[in-house]
């Protein structure tokens, strides 16, 4: 993640829900989130709705999370429910789709 400027990192956890699984929402996260330089995580949760983890400079984390809003060009979202974590919090060095939860 070189968009770590002098450790300045903002981290929130996005929980999206509507029509965003089975629609190539989660490639189309991880495919964002490498063209901003965020780190991080994305995953279908059981209940029908997807979770990411974003990480990063706090400007492309807030692009990110605006671009989720709007379904990435490829999902309905209905509502979206933003945490942002404060640290401590383990930091990652890539965006990555992982197991479904």
């Amino acid at each position: 993640m070189t968009g770590d400027i002098d450790g300045l990192v903002k981290t929130l956890l996005v929980k999206v829900y509507g029509t965003v699984q089975g629609v190539g929402y989660r490639a189309a996260c991880v495919q964002r989130a490498r063209q901003l330089d965020l780190a991080g995580w994305v995953r279908n949760r059981l209940d029908g709705s997807v979770e990411a983890l974003l990480q990063g400079a706090p400007e492309s984390v807030s692009e990110m999370c605006d671009g989720m809003c709007d379904g990435m060009s490829v999902g309905l979202v209905d509502r979206m429910e933003v945490e942002e974590l404060e640290p401590p919090v383990a930091r990652f060095d890539a965006f990555r789709q992982i197991p479904d939860a």
